[in-house]
């Protein structure tokens, strides 16, 4: 692995080489606490952290409660992003309320409207206010976009005596309606033989991902691979596609890239996956890589034709994966074993 990065540069693909043996990267990350969905902060246990439960939740993180007044379903989750606020505010707020989204549509559930806090700003930094509003202006123009409500914000500035200042954060809390309880799609896998899609292009670019950061020990980079317009367009296909019931599962492609989103998809139910990668971009960003705008879904071949007619009458880039297996895990013909083996 490579020492830790320090020096402020414009971070490429080509500064880190492609690594020889991906099971090795696998298995390295496989141990990251970051990539096991399990929410710690709720769990007052005597467990350590495993790998074991990466993956063990029916709504990937995603919490459902139901109004006993109205009988109305809801759903919630919270986001949190401290990278690149003090560059890029605008652009690092509009990819941590897409993705906030996105999660919510993958499940089926309709977005309504988010809070925002934004916190950990130094008083007396003279770009404070120049964060403030550049993370305002971001949070105006992704909901507006989106077409969602902003309920609250927040901010708060600090005074940082005694000790080094603390990165500027900003939470984001989004609520979304769910008009039918029973049509929510989870992200686990359905059953073998099902096709896996991915929806959105794949990028070669590796930059501000758990791979990079945790395999490489590369914490400076740009932020990833991220365009509005296309989250605007993937956002409408996914509604169409819930709406349709074309779809066995969807998952946003998140932490630890396509290849840990795969993973958390296939362990719920002891399935695995069979996938090609593209000869048109490095396997490890392929595989690891945490570029915004791509949703894997799996889909049942006896709707595949209904699928790929909606998608190509919307006009949305899209590609085969591969397909669910009944638990090996392959990759270019190559097996990695299976999932139940290995956590």
């Amino acid at each position: 692995m490579k020492e830790k990065t320090t020096a402020e540069e414009v971070f490429t693909i080509d500064m880190v080489p492609e690594p020889e043996n991906i099971a090795d990267v696998i298995y390295s990350l496989m141990v990251n606490p970051n990539l096991a969905s399990i929410n710690y902060f709720n769990d007052f246990s005597d467990l350590g952290i495993s790998p074991e439960l990466i993956g063990d939740s029916d709504t990937d993180e995603t919490g459902i409660f139901k109004l006993e007044s109205t009988g109305q379903n809801l759903a919630m989750s919270t986001h949190a992003f401290h990278h690149h606020l003090q560059d890029d505010p605008k652009k690092a707020v509009e990819i941590l309320v897409s993705r906030a989204i996105r999660k919510m549509l993958c499940f089926g559930a309709n977005p309504v409207t988010v809070s925002a806090f934004l916190y950990h700003l130094d008083f007396a930094d003279p770009n404070g206010h120049m964060i403030a509003s550049g993370a305002k202006q971001g949070l105006e123009n992704a909901t507006s976009r989106f077409g969602i409500n902003v309920s609250d914000r927040k901010i708060r500035f600090d005074h940082f005596f005694g000790h080094d200042p603390v990165p500027p954060t900003i939470i984001i809390s989004i609520m979304a309606a769910i008009d039918r309880k029973e049509s929510l799609t989870s992200h686990k896998f359905k059953r073998k033989g099902n096709n896996i899609f991915m929806i959105g292009r794949s990028q070669n670019d590796i930059a501000f991902s758990e791979y990079l950061e945790f395999y490489h020990n590369i914490s400076c980079s740009s932020l990833p691979v991220f365009n509005i317009d296309s989250e605007v367009e993937i956002h409408k296909v996914l509604k169409t596609l819930h709406e349709n019931q074309l779809i066995s599962s969807a998952s946003p492609v998140g932490k630890g890239g396509l290849f840990f989103t795969l993973l958390r998809a296939g362990i719920p139910n002891s399935l695995g996956f069979d996938i090609t990668t593209d000869a048109e971009i490095r396997k490890d960003a392929f595989l690891f890589g945490e570029a915004m705008g791509r949703i894997v879904v799996d889909v049942d071949p006896e709707k595949e034709d209904d699928f790929v007619d909606a998608l190509s009458d919307m006009k949305v880039p899209f590609f085969t994966v591969g397909h669910v297996t009944k638990g090996e895990i392959r990759i270019d013909d190559e097996s990695f074993g299976y999932t139940d083996k290995m956590l």
